[in-house]
């Protein structure tokens, strides 16, 4: 059985563009966005984030920039591009597709 915390395969990178869609934000505020607009389901660790972050760079669908957080430190913050957008959207689409169709099974099953 799979525990709450367990992303499906192939979310994380939907999840990142999601939030920072938003808004530009330094990794930690990102993990916990995401903790928060999930009702504190989703914990997504500094392992499986950073390297999701630095996909998504290599892919061109984020940049980012080194600024000065709210606690007067410096932090790397990530911004959603025009190409990262797109994929955002296509994303959605299919994960909305998929969702419903699982939501079907389920729930006739």
């Amino acid at each position: 059985m799979s525990k709450p915390t367990d992303l499906v395969q192939g979310t994380l990178d939907m999840l990142i563009l999601k939030v920072i869609a938003l808004e530009p934000m330094h990794g930690w505020a990102i993990a916990q966005r995401i903790r928060q607009m999930s009702g504190e389901v989703l914990q997504v660790g500094q392992g499986a984030l950073y390297p999701a972050l630095h996909k998504l760079e290599q892919s061109a669908w984020i940049t980012s920039e080194w600024a000065v957080s709210d606690n007067g430190r410096r932090a790397k913050y990530y911004t959603l591009t025009e190409a990262g957008r797109q994929v955002l959207a296509h994303e959605t689409a299919q994960w909305e597709r998929l969702a419903a169709a699982i939501s079907l099974i389920v729930r006739t099953a």
